[in-house]
């Protein structure tokens, strides 16, 4: 008996795509039962930053179960949660001059996305939020709401309200702004679209194609945000934790949001935990008015702060994404010069790169070819026609090297091609 395919729900994807039983896995490779290695782009869809197993943040989190450290405390302190939560503002906030206080919603990235929602909400007393094609924010029924994915959204089976969608940069073409089309609509009484309590955006859609938005939209939206009284939100739970370069993927732009919703690796070792940041002026709950059962994951709080304690001190971390970044992104636009039919388009930032296909078919081939030659690499886009890279930011060069040669090989396989070699 396959007892995956007899016990459990249908629901599951990523075992359709990578259809072997894992067994172990160590910094940027996974094994599976049989002994297969696999080499890692895919990153556990951006939660793994540090790689599997990672052997200073393991070390520290073996350490803390030893010590019957506490592990369950739903929101009490505890001496992981006053850790963390200093360690975060010493080398996370306070040498970005950011202000925060710091919510812990739920383990999940919708989680915090449901929560900066909600408060927004109560803040302005108003009920629209403003959200972006192509977005993807969460799957419970208020993140879906501003979920751009025609085919996610298809799955909640009740009307999803109280959000209005507005083309993200670049998504009418070059020439035209889209931040004049949103303006035009808040300025005219006739448009429809009635005051909202906030904006919610990715500096990059990763779910969404890896679609990137430029420094200079993403400021005119905030100051949009600031002159009509709008709450500015980022979603940085995929691009966030260094992924674009940066710890915030919006630092570079020098964007200060109202919020700020943080998941994935912000866990340190693939443990769930979520984070929104509050402006402390914007803090206005009642005590219990948002909770959830799993808000206090103290072996999260372990792992995030080694993590950050071992990586971000300094620049160390975010130089080598950018330049193994810069690598893979060559790479990739050299594949689109050389199939110009097959590729439209190399685009992202740091290591968070997309490979945009013609046809979605031939993404899912890609990928599929890549597990077949020993790698996990997944797909994204509103029809999954993006070959997506997620590799752990802790991967080295000979990682990097390998990857790039096992996707090559795996597209000339694809279409047929001869051995020379392009990346």
């Amino acid at each position: 008996m396959n007892v995956f395919e007899e016990l459990e729900s249908e629901v599951r994807s990523y075992c359709r795509g990578f259809p072997a039983v894992f067994e172990r896995a160590k910094d940027h490779w996974l094994w599976d039962e049989n002994g297969n290695r696999y080499l890692d782009f895919f990153g556990g869809a951006g939660a793994l930053n540090y790689g599997h197993n990672n052997e200073h943040i393991k070390g520290k989190v073996l350490e803390y179960i030893q010590n019957d450290g506490i592990i369950h405390s739903l929101d009490m302190a505890s001496v992981s949660k006053r850790e963390f939560l200093e360690t975060f503002n010493e080398i996370i906030l306070e040498p970005r001059k950011l202000n925060y206080k710091v919510q812990f919603p739920g383990p999940t990235g919708t989680n915090a996305v449901e929560a900066a929602l909600k408060l927004a909400r109560k803040v302005t007393g108003r009920d629209s939020v403003i959200s972006f094609t192509n977005a993807f924010h969460g799957m419970t029924l208020g993140a879906l709401s501003v979920t751009g994915n025609a085919f996610k959204r298809s799955g909640a089976g009740v009307p999803l309200g109280n959000a209005v969608s507005m083309p993200y940069d670049g998504y009418l073409g070059d020439d035209t702004d889209t931040i004049d089309y949103l303006e035009k609509t808040l300025e005219d009484g006739g448009s429809g679209i009635d005051l909202p309590a906030a904006v919610i955006v990715e500096t990059l859609q990763g779910e969404g194609g890896i679609n990137v938005a430029s420094f200079e939209w993403l400021k005119r939206l905030e100051d949009l945000c600031r002159r009509w009284e709008i709450l500015f939100i980022i979603d940085d739970i995929q691009s966030g934790c260094g992924r674009t370069g940066p710890f915030f993927s919006f630092e570079p732009a020098g964007l200060d949001p109202d919020m700020v919703c943080l998941s994935k690796s912000i866990g340190g070792y693939g443990f769930p935990l979520a984070l929104v940041l509050i402006k402390p002026e914007l803090d206005v709950w009642e005590p219990g008015e948002h909770n959830g059962t799993f808000r206090g994951n103290n072996l999260a709080f372990v792992a995030s702060t080694a993590a950050m304690r071992q990586y971000w001190r300094d620049d160390s971390l975010s130089r080598q994404v950018e330049a193994n970044g810069a690598r893979v992104r060559e790479a990739f636009e050299k594949f689109v010069m050389t199939w110009p039919d097959v590729f439209v388009e190399a685009r992202g930032r740091g290591l968070f790169q997309g490979l945009v296909c013609n046809d979605a078919e031939i993404a899912d081939k890609i990928c599929a070819e890549a597990f077949a030659n020993g790698m996990l690499m997944e797909t994204s886009g509103a029809e999954s026609e993006v070959v997506k890279c997620l590799a752990p930011l802790t991967i080295d060069q000979e990682g990097i090297e390998m990857g790039l040669e096992i996707l090559e090989k795996s597209i000339r396989t694809v279409l047929g091609k001869d051995d020379s070699r392009v990346a």
